[in-house]
């Protein structure tokens, strides 16, 4: 096969310019995940200066080589600051012969992020269950909570989207898929979750992005960071209780939402149970 013929891979983006959402420890499962299915993946970290995606694939690599283990994991990178069209080139670099490229974002607003996430074929935009955080992709009424206008964020993906599908049958680009991933909805109030998902099903019509539930606030995904190890590396994180299990159930269930196309490598089952 030719290199212009190769199919490219499939880019996951996982953004929000809030932070503190649970964006690295959602996009750092999904990769191993992916990893388990039996994919090749590769994950570029566009933050820097905190470098969690890359830190926690660093560490996961160490344990590997300190246990004599063999982990699924991802060809990972950091990459520093520089224009568009360079970032461009390092993922052609990056992500040749993958089947899927997993894009971390920062917590900000972020030229580099923006590019990202416009050029994603699944968008992830991890929220809390707070309006603190739907203030990033609309604004609602303080009395009846319904939605008043799009945020400037939820415009660009917008505007994105359309010019995607404008030119997607001439340069044979993918539909951009946007999925609102709602992490932490444990430590939510009911009638804020209530007034959240009616606000985000509101929205959902309006912007065309679809929600999914995500992670829960589980202190088991903190711990695992410094070894890089996650929920789905069955023996070698000992005994888990119950609390672990459901969180992995959780996890199956994410990934299965997100709907990412089968890889080119195997079609399986994910190793999750």
């Amino acid at each position: 096969m030719t290199k212009s013929a190769t199919k490219a891979a499939h880019r996951i983006v996982f953004a929000n310019e809030k932070g503190g959402t649970g964006k690295s420890t959602t996009a750092v499962h999904i990769a191993v995940a992916l990893a388990y299915r039996g994919a090749k993946v590769a994950a570029i970290d566009l933050d820097p200066r905190q470098r969690t995606l890359y830190r926690y694939f660093e560490n996961r690599q160490e344990t590997a080589a300190r246990r004599g283990i063999d982990l699924p994991t991802a060809r990972f990178e950091v990459f520093e600051d520089g224009t568009p069209e360079e970032l461009e080139a390092v993922v052609a670099n990056l992500a040749e012969g993958h089947d899927f490229v997993v894009f971390d974002t920062p917590g900000r607003d972020d030229p580099l992020a923006r590019h990202a996430a416009t050029e994603a074929d699944t968008l992830v935009t991890p929220l809390n269950d707070s309006f603190v955080d739907f203030d990033l992709i609309g604004q609602v009424d303080a009395e009846t909570f319904k939605v008043r206008r799009l945020s400037f964020y939820a415009e660009l993906i917008w505007e994105a989207r359309i010019k995607r599908s404008r030119s997607q049958i001439e340069q044979n680009r993918r539909e951009m898929d946007w999925v609102v991933v709602r992490n932490r909805t444990g430590h939510t109030e009911a009638r804020n979750m209530a007034r959240i998902e009616r606000a985000l099903a509101e929205l959902s019509k309006r912007v065309g992005f679809r929600v999914a539930h995500g992670l829960s606030e589980r202190v088991i995904y903190r711990e695992l960071f410094p070894s890089g190890l996650t929920l789905l590396d069955k023996g070698h994180l000992g005994e888990l209780g119950t609390s672990h299990l459901v969180a992995r159930q959780e996890l199956r269930a994410l990934v299965a939402a997100l709907n990412l196309p089968a890889s080119t490598a195997r079609e399986a089952e994910l190793a999750l149970a």
